[in-house]
This record gives structure tokens, C-alpha cells and sequence, in this order.
């Protein structure tokens, strides 16, 4: 799992995706076993996200069971099975404040790569 979500969030990255988190939710949540967050900067930018990582999962060969909220580009979300991927537009991301519901939960580490374009 840790090596999806290092792919995932270097792919969200690689698109320009910012404040990238993964949350650790194993016996937190029952619907999954991480979470990852990203801020989009507009709602063709979220549909780029998500596109992108759907695209990739079907190179990798790593299933996913579906999208919402493509349509408005607000907040999707993609299910990755063992991982779901929330993406946002920064003043949703606040709003819903879904972290918040999961502050419990530890960070997994990102790779540098990721954590080095934050510093850009």
C-alpha cells in the first residue's frame, strides 16, 4: 500500500496538485485503508487530477471502483479500494474539512520528491 500511495501522490504532484497529505485511517475508518488529500487549483484542474490518476492506476494495473464529484470538480473523490483519493479546490478543502474527521490518524511519509516540490 505504501508504494501506491507514494506513486499516487507523486502523480498529484507531478500534475502540479499542492498540500499533498496521506493519512494512515487503518482502524480509524471502515471503508479504507488510506486517504489522500489534494488542492486543485480550479475545477478543470481537479478533472485533470483525476483523470490522471485514473489513467495510471489502468497502466499499473491497480484497480479502482469509481469517481464522484467529476462533474463540478469541487471535491472528487476517486476509491482506489485500499486508498481514497480526495481532491479539492482549496476553499472546499477548508470547508468540508475532512482531515479534521480523521485527526487522529498519523501521516504516511511521502517521497522527497513530493515534499520538495511543497518547498518550491
Amino acid at each position: 500500500m505504501e508504494e501506491k500511495i507514494g506513486q499516487i501522490a507523486t502523480w498529484l504532484a507531478d500534475k502540479k496538485g499542492t498540500a499533498i497529505r496521506a493519512l494512515d485511517v487503518r482502524g480509524i475508518s471502515p471503508l479504507t485503508e488510506a486517504m489522500v488529500f489534494v488542492t486543485a487549483r480550479s475545477a478543470r484542474h481537479a478533472q485533470s487530477l483525476a483523470d490522471e490518476i485514473m489513467q495510471r492506476l489502468g497502466e499499473k494495473k491497480w484497480e479502482y471502483f469509481g469517481v464522484e464529484g467529476l462533474q463540478a470538480g469541487q471535491w472528487v473523490l476517486v476509491d482506489c479500494n485500499d486508498v481514497i483519493v480526495h481532491i479539492f479546490q482549496d476553499e472546499f478543502r477548508t470547508l468540508y474539512n475532512v482531515e479534521g474527521l480523521y485527526s487522529k490518524a498519523p501521516d504516511f511519509a511521502l517521497p522527497e520528491a513530493v515534499l520538495a516540490g511543497e518547498k518550491q
